[in-house]
């Protein structure tokens, strides 16, 4: 049992246990004061009654009346009434206590005979109705009372403390790499606020899970991709070393490799300080203009490719927002859809602004996403299993979803009927400059 267990029996058992005994030591002193005086209420309406009934009897039957009355009524945990007359003697020969009696009354019946009534008390052993039980010794309630508050507080202390166990081997093991324990399988019926930290640090390890595998496959994929470059590089100086009449061309070949380098180095800089949430400086930003002017670069080069673009969209929409990523969102995936378009067809980009967003639809006739890919080709180095020998890191998609979620935007692939694939882009416009750009 843990320090919560103890802490919380201990403090549940003595609060239980005072709490009680303090009631019980008040209806005590209550009870002790106020009983005699209850009791000897009782006794003299009991004694009343049965004087005025023995009173009756023999006044309207005589005496005779009154000693068939008391033979045929033996007490039942009330009193006895003696009938005496002048000489001492009882009407049914019963001998008269010699002790003082509380209880008596002297009447004359209609012969003018003096009797005197006598209220004689039960026996303290008689456990008939109305008598007097002895209570039993003070050890028995109190040990009684401390019984059940000893087993009630165990109870409800171990109903505290047990999740609170389970949770700390929960964090221990994800302290330790279990990413994979879960703890609301372990909580039961459950249904209180520590079940639902139960399952808030189920969320936690699923997303830490997520991003932990995350970020070994993207360290995994780094290293292939900056793997094959540098082999290349490598190969292409021990071949310039050999061959001195090839070293123009082994040099230009290190040249397009350190390029390749740099660009994908500088895209996982750009994806890095996404994810790590950096922001930029906010700038007021025409967005209709920024994306017909990324689609007019496209264009060019769509063109030369022999491939074309056709961009429609009018009107103004500004925004706050980092300038750099929003290009690079917009220019990855309208770029990206130009390079993967079939030769001699077309890549549609449409804007359609409103008062609260702007969207941006993007749509090429490539060889299209599998459905079961179509979200993953947002995630970095992602190599879709459609097949195609366009260059690339499979970085542009990723960026431009983790660009446009740093300004509250989405980002969705569907398939394009005939072939193809289209790009969705939300972006919320920002009427108020961001506080931290202020």
């Amino acid at each position: 049992m843990g320090r919560l267990f103890w802490k919380s029996f201990i403090a549940l058992w003595l609060t239980l246990t005072f709490s009680v005994l303090a009631v019980g030591a008040a209806v005590w002193l209550y009870r002790g004061t106020n009983e005699d005086a209850a009791r000897l209420e009782v006794a003299t309406y009991r004694s009343n009654i049965a004087l005025d009934t023995v009173e009756s009897v023999l006044q309207h039957g005589g005496p005779q009346a009154a000693r068939q009355f008391l033979m045929r009524r033996p007490p039942r945990g009330g009193p006895s009434v003696l009938v005496v007359d002048a000489n001492g003697h009882e009407l049914l020969g019963r001998p008269v206590p010699p002790d003082q009696h509380d209880h008596t009354r002297r009447i004359q019946t209609a012969d003018g005979t003096q009797l005197e009534l006598i209220a004689v008390p039960p026996p303290p052993h008689d456990h008939g109705f109305g008598a007097r039980r002895t209570p039993p010794p003070l050890w028995v309630p109190v040990s009684t009372i401390l019984l059940a508050s000893l087993v009630f507080s165990a109870l409800l202390a171990w109903y505290v403390a047990k999740p609170i166990r389970v949770l700390k081997r929960a964090f221990d093991a994800a302290a330790g790499g279990q990413l994979d324990t879960r703890v609301a399988p372990l909580m039961g019926g459950r249904r209180d606020e520590i079940a639902d930290l139960g399952h808030d640090f189920d969320r936690m390890a699923a997303q830490l899970q997520a991003q932990i595998t995350a970020q070994r496959r993207l360290l995994h994929d780094v290293s292939h991709e900056l793997r094959s470059p540098l082999a290349r590089m490598q190969a292409a100086i021990g071949l310039g070393r050999q061959s001195p009449d090839k070293q123009d061309a082994m040099l230009e070949r290190i040249e397009r490799e350190s390029a390749r380098l740099d660009t994908l180095v500088g895209e996982l800089l750009t994806l890095s300080r996404l994810e790590a949430g950096a922001g930029g400086r906010a700038e007021h930003l025409e967005l209709v203009e920024l994306i017909a002017g990324i689609a007019d670069d496209a264009q060019f080069e769509a063109e030369a490719q022999g491939r074309s673009l056709v961009f429609s969209g009018e009107g103004e929409c500004w925004s706050w927002g980092q300038s750099e990523l929003i290009h690079r969102a917009f220019e990855n995936v309208i770029r990206n859809a130009v390079k993967y378009t079939a030769e001699g067809t077309q890549v549609d980009v449409t804007v359609q602004p409103s008062a609260t967003q702007i969207q941006v639809v993007v749509a090429d006739r490539g060889p299209g996403v599998p459905d079961k890919e179509l979200d993953a080709i947002f995630e970095p180095f992602h190599r879709s299993d459609a097949g195609t020998d366009a260059p690339g890191f499979g970085l542009g998609l990723a960026i431009a979803r983790r660009a446009l979620a740093a300004h509250g935007g989405q980002i969705q692939a569907r398939g394009r009927d005939g072939g193809g694939l289209i790009i969705d882009m939300v972006l919320p416009l920002q009427i108020q400059p961001p506080q931290h750009a202020a």
